[in-house]
């Protein structure tokens, strides 16, 4: 999190809703999960309050430039109850169109991919060094190592030659807000 607080430059894919985008209301959703207890509580609202804290990050001075690479999958799966979800989708819809930011939706009909185990993070900092982060069901690897970066970032890229544009992920997600107004 230290090196996501000064990057210049951050590339994301996830399958899911990336923590950065999420709203307090489903953030709670997607860290309590259905077996929540009382014991817990207090444990989910620190992961909450940290979660929307960090995406103070996205409104520094000077700005980050992010590119979110989202799955389908993400828009497909809706939180627990609708006006959660319709607050969520509204908010994607809102960030996507911040001048920092590039959101761009990877949609089921480009079949398997090299990420579909997890998420990936790549990092630029202000001296140019880079880090990559690799998230699965295994759990998760920071790397600097020059060549392991590299390998990240061309498996990104190849990732984001499937994806929809900018602007026609923003014409999807307001489909999908559409789909769940009618």
């Amino acid at each position: 999190m230290r090196l996501e607080a000064a990057a210049r430059v951050m590339h994301k894919f996830t399958p899911g809703v990336p923590g950065l985008l999420q709203t307090e209301d489903f953030a709670r959703e997607v860290v309590s999960g259905p077996q929540t207890t009382e014991e817990r509580d207090e444990a989910i609202e620190e992961q909450v309050a940290a979660r929307m804290g960090r995406q103070l990050l996205l409104r520094r001075d000077p700005a980050p430039h992010v590119r979110f690479i989202v799955d389908e999958y993400a828009f497909r799966r809706p939180a627990a109850t609708a006006k959660t979800w319709d607050d969520q989708l509204l908010r994607i819809e809102a960030v996507a169109m911040w001048p920092n930011v590039a959101l761009q939706v990877l949609p089921f009909a480009t079949g398997a991919h090299l990420h579909m185990d997890g998420s990936v993070t790549l990092l630029w900092q202000k001296d140019g060094s880079a880090v990559a982060y690799k998230e699965g069901n295994a759990g998760g690897v920071l790397t600097d190592d020059p060549e392991a970066v590299l390998s990240h970032r061309l498996s990104y890229d190849r990732l984001r030659d499937l994806v929809l544009s900018p602007s026609d992920s923003l014409t999807f997600i307001r489909d999908v807000l559409e789909e769940r107004r009618s």
